[in-house]
């Protein structure tokens, strides 16, 4: 005779019960957060940013919305360590606008300063990179994708923080092989 067991959905709990009492513990979201790291991605600007965030299993990005800048800094901030949690994120990879010659930009240090703090708000690392093109890259893009110019402003900074996002988790994996 089969035991009989009860399957549920991981997130519903974390245990698997077999007949006759046994508990057997299933992968907890720990573990596989461990594995799998999600990471929040940012295209900081001085009127909006974009966010990104990776999938559960690491490996891609997606867009997530157009942050439209406050006149008040902390609340940008707020707003993007929220979203920091709501995902469940392990850290936060930030576009580093440098020159092309690779020389630090105005931008690069009003960046570096924001990046700063939203880590120290949030708890979580921050990893600046290189974003050199990718907003020319995200225009390029949607105009081959067939959305007009004038439409552009409302998502090519998301696809401006994908770009990002993306370009750190390929890095990251390919590293790792």
């Amino acid at each position: 005779m089969f035991s009989e067991r009860r399957f549920q959905d991981a997130s519903k709990s974390k245990h698997v019960r077999l007949r006759g009492g046994f508990k057997l513990k299933a992968r907890s979201k720990k573990l596989e957060a461990a594995l799998h790291p999600r990471y929040l991605g940012l295209d900081v600007g001085n009127r909006r940013i974009g966010v990104a965030v990776s999938d559960e299993l690491g490996l891609t990005a997606q867009p997530v919305l157009t942050l439209e800048r406050r006149h008040n800094r902390r609340e940008d901030l707020r707003s993007l360590a929220r979203l920091a949690r709501r995902f469940g994120v392990a850290g936060i990879v930030v576009g580093n606008p440098v020159h092309l010659s690779g020389d630090l930009s105005p931008q690069a240090a009003k960046t570096q300063a924001f990046a700063a703090e939203l880590g120290k708000l949030a708890g979580l690392p921050i990893h600046l990179w290189d974003e050199r093109l990718t907003t020319r890259e995200a225009h390029q893009i949607l105009y081959e994708a067939g959305h007009p110019r004038q439409q552009h402003r409302r998502v090519v900074d998301q696809v401006a923080a994908t770009l990002i996002l993306q370009s750190f988790i390929n890095e990251k994996t390919a590293s790792s092989c």
